[in-house]
């Protein structure tokens, strides 16, 4: 069952592999399917070899409903998202290095970048640091969103969401090269002017007019 979803969730991996998100058997890919179970990337494997026989099927609680490899040690940090935040269907979990090297030195990444913007919805909030496999991943996620499409979780990684696996990937790809950008700007010492309130509505349109662009 769900060979479509499976396939998905592998594509998606390879993606931010190709991205340099991903490194070996880092991160995780998740989707809420349309009968409420899940579908998620295995503990411990490299998605080049990944099939869709070895994608985990679980439903709502955690339960294994389908698949015979080990879900990924995050899970109950995914649930936690999922129960707490209705709209997301979609989760990636990344070490991505530009992200995660500005939440060691800063407690937000202010909204400058006009792809920023349309794929995060602007600000991206960081929250403090969680260990690895802790459900408090999930916890600050839900806690400091703030209706962003990602969060930055120091000395961690980021947790990307959205109602869409690709919209998902949208954020962490959108991310990560916003977060490159931002980083050279403040490699010369000058000071990254940050646009105004009025200047990121203007970017943002009308509400869920990012997820429109997106042809499927």
């Amino acid at each position: 069952m769900y060979e479509k979803e499976k396939q998905s969730l592998i594509d998606c991996a390879l993606e931010l592999k190709r991205c340099r998100l991903v490194t070996l058997c880092g991160g995780n890919v998740c989707v809420r399917l349309a009968d409420g179970n899940i579908a998620v990337t295995p503990s411990g494997l490299d998605y080049e070899v990944m099939t869709a026989d070895d994608i985990c099927i679980v439903d709502s609680m955690g339960k294994r409903v389908e698949g015979h490899r080990r879900p990924t040690s995050d899970l109950d940090a995914i649930l936690f998202i999922f129960q707490k935040m209705p709209g997301v269907n979609a989760t990636i979990h990344t070490h991505q290095p530009c992200a995660t090297a500005l939440g060691l030195i800063a407690d937000v990444f202010p909204a400058c970048l006009v792809s920023q913007i349309d794929a995060l919805q602007g600000d991206v909030p960081v929250a403090p640091f969680t260990p690895s496999s802790d459900k408090g991943m999930g916890e600050l996620t839900v806690q400091y969103a703030n209706g962003s499409n990602a969060v930055i979780l120091r000395s961690h990684g980021v947790m990307a969401f959205g109602s869409s696996l690709q919209i998902a990937l949208y954020a962490a790809v959108y991310l990560e090269e916003a977060a490159q950008t931002y980083l050279t700007a403040l490699a010369t010492g000058r000071q990254v002017q940050p646009l105004s309130p009025e200047m990121v509505k203007a970017e943002l349109g009308e509400p869920d007019s990012w997820a429109n662009y997106l042809q499927t």
